[in-house]
């Protein structure tokens, strides 16, 4: 689905993102201890990362999987396709924690579950059509909502308004 489609934009920061790790983490520390981490390639190697420093866990694989490509207008924009997996893990994934940063659609999630049936699915944000998949998550958002996560943009300097700068809601 077109980035277009969505009602509204949400852009998450390196400390926001950092936070809800942190707290994810802690959610998982109470369900016990865990063998390692499964991350969903790409958005969940950060997120993955971050809990397994938490949780003081040194086995982390990657599930690697492909759901979007770049539109044809080459902006930021990505489109649906299918479901690839183009490297799995061995086994059902008990005692695992798969590990991904947004459940949106589902689509993936439900590939990645059929796949992992015994792991504890967990992201860190979840929108309404995915998080029935999931089995932890720290934030909804609604589904209208397109998530930036810190990797997605790019700071920069900001002209004062003074000297000619503009806010974003501004006419360009």
């Amino acid at each position: 689905m077109a980035r277009s489609n969505y009602e509204d934009e949400i852009i998450i920061s390196w400390v926001e993102l950092h936070r809800d790790a942190r707290y994810l983490s802690e959610q998982l520390h109470a369900k016990g201890s865990w063998k390692g981490i499964i991350a969903i390639t790409r958005g969940g190697l950060v997120p993955a990362a971050l809990v397994a420093r938490e949780l003081d866990i040194r086995l982390v694989d990657t599930i690697c999987v492909t759901s979007y490509m770049k539109s044809e207008t080459g902006g930021a924009e990505q489109v649906r396709a299918d479901v690839k997996i183009l490297k799995g893990v061995a086994g059902d994934g008990e005692g695992y924690l798969l590990i991904d940063d947004l459940v949106d659609s589902g689509r993936t999630a439900q590939v990645v579950r059929q796949l992992l049936p015994k792991a504890h699915f967990a992201t860190l944000y979840a929108k309404p059509a995915g998080r029935p998949i999931v089995d932890t998550y720290v934030k909804e958002f609604k589904q209208t909502k397109w998530i930036f996560f810190p990797w997605d943009i790019e700071y920069k300097f900001a002209l004062p308004i003074k000297d000619g700068g503009r806010t974003a809601a501004g006419p360009s």
